[in-house]
């Protein structure tokens, strides 16, 4: 496999924070555990990760739980008591498990957790290691100092995040509701990391997500002889259903989130505001740069074909045929949406759901949003906070079946040249060091006031 430069070792400056100079090494050490999620229970699980985890929690004198909702899928859960017990708990939530990634793509081993150039390098490095770490630097942190956060905190790590959280969240909440009993806020990934808007470095605090709607296309036909004529193709029927919704273009609608954030966006550059112009709608969101791959995908429907299934020789007309369809719809927009691609794909296709979650949008005010505005300020005096729709979707979603309000805050001050939202699902995944550091400091102000 292809090896990068020689990792380097960081020296922390003598004054800094106990969690500061362990954080890299946590990140490096969860990094090193393969917790591929393959989707189909062929991956390797969480299992050993999770053990890693509560080892950490353990020596500090914590005392977690691990659970697994099937052999090899491990979820830990461990709840540190609050100064003012009569204040609802806070989730404080991470996903221990990955996507894949094809080592021979990348210019490190995806596992081996290297240090780099100032980086942190491979699979997980922000999605979610990166957070992780930074978690459990801080809890160990207070364990150690005898300190309690503010409020009742539940410190959880799921399994199968990546695959839609059946194993993992949703099991925890459907299985394990008493483990989160009391709370009504949560935060956890995509969302706190920092762009550069004209000139001033904004930081992207995720209060809404998109729905989830993984959908098989599936067209019945009649099998024959590739030679002979069949008005009654699968293959056909499903192709054309494919294209249809391929191509559909999804009317645009600004959800109140959207709204702010492209207030905020036009408060920093200037440029005019009018809703019921795309164009300048688009301005505005290009004003994001890279990060415009999230958020500019929150103003609309999207639909995406993904993977297409028939037939097993060129001769032979299959009689069924099956297509994959990616669908994120705007919260609250779900039925409408499946009403619109039922009649896309049109009575010779069935629409059948592989998974299916909600979309999510949480109130961009409020204490807990002050709180972590505050924290961020206090280390980047100059920031500017803005609300965002994730076009994706997180663990918080489960947590919704609690009443429990989730956002996305895993805070990261990067350099304005790194392509952070690329990293996502990417090759040659990587956390600045000094990223890392800095979100181990707002955390631990965050659990300080929250």
């Amino acid at each position: 496999m292809p090896t990068g430069p020689a990792p380097t070792s960081s020296t922390p400056a003598p004054d800094t924070l106990p969690a500061e100079q362990e954080v890299v090494r946590i990140c490096q050490e969860l990094i090193r555990f393969d917790t591929s999620n393959y989707g189909d229970g062929s991956g390797p699980g969480e299992r050993a990760a999770a053990e890693y985890v509560m080892g950490l929690l353990t020596e500090v004198g914590l005392d977690p739980e691990l659970f697994e909702s099937e052999p090899g899928r491990a979820n830990v859960v461990v709840r540190l008591p609050g100064t003012d017990p009569t204040r609802p708990a806070l989730v404080l939530h991470g996903h221990l498990d990955v996507v894949p990634a094809q080592g021979s793509d990348w210019k490190i081993d995806p596992f081996a957790g290297e240090e780099f150039d100032g980086l942190v390098w491979g699979r997980g490095a922000v999605d979610m290691k990166d957070m992780d770490a930074m978690i459990l630097a801080v809890v160990r942190q207070m364990a150690r100092e005898g300190r309690r956060p503010a409020r009742d905190v539940v410190v959880a790590f799921f399994a199968d995040e990546e695959a839609g959280g059946s194993k993992g969240a949703t099991w925890a909440v459907e299985h394990r509701p008493e483990l989160f009993e009391g709370a009504t806020e949560a935060i956890s990934e995509v969302g706190g990391f920092s762009v550069d808007v004209a000139g001033t470095r904004a930081y992207l605090l995720q209060t809404a997500e998109k729905g989830i709607m993984w959908l098989r296309l599936v067209a019945d036909g009649r099998a024959g002889h590739g030679s002979a004529v069949n008005p009654d193709n699968a293959v056909t029927a499903l192709a054309a259903a494919v294209a249809r919704i391929g191509s559909h273009a999804w009317e645009p609608r600004l959800t109140p989130t959207v709204l702010r954030l492209l207030q905020g966006l036009s408060d920093l550059t200037g440029l005019p505001l009018d809703v019921d112009d795309p164009a300048t709608v688009d301005r505005l969101l290009d004003a994001l740069g890279p990060a415009k791959r999230f958020a500019g995908s929150s103003i609309r429907t999207l639909a995406n074909p993904t993977q297409l299934h028939s037939g097993y020789k060129t001769n032979v007309i299959p009689g069924r045929a099956e297509a994959s369809i990616d669908v994120r719809p705007l919260p609250g927009d779900e039925e409408a949406v499946l009403a619109d691609l039922r009649a896309l794909a049109g009575s010779d296709v069935r629409v059948e759901f592989e998974h299916r979650d909600i979309g999510l949008e949480a109130p961009a005010g409020g204490v807990l949003v002050d709180v972590m505005t505050a924290a961020l300020q206090a280390e980047d005096p100059d920031a500017v906070v803005l609300p965002y729709m994730l076009s994706a979707g997180t663990d918080n979603k489960s947590l919704a079946r609690l009443g429990i309000t989730g956002y996305g805050f895993a805070p990261l001050r990067l350099p304005a040249e790194l392509d952070f939202t690329a990293m996502f699902h990417g090759v040659d995944e990587r956390v600045p060091v000094e990223s890392l550091r800095f979100g181990v400091r707002v955390l631990d102000r965050l659990l300080r006031e929250a």
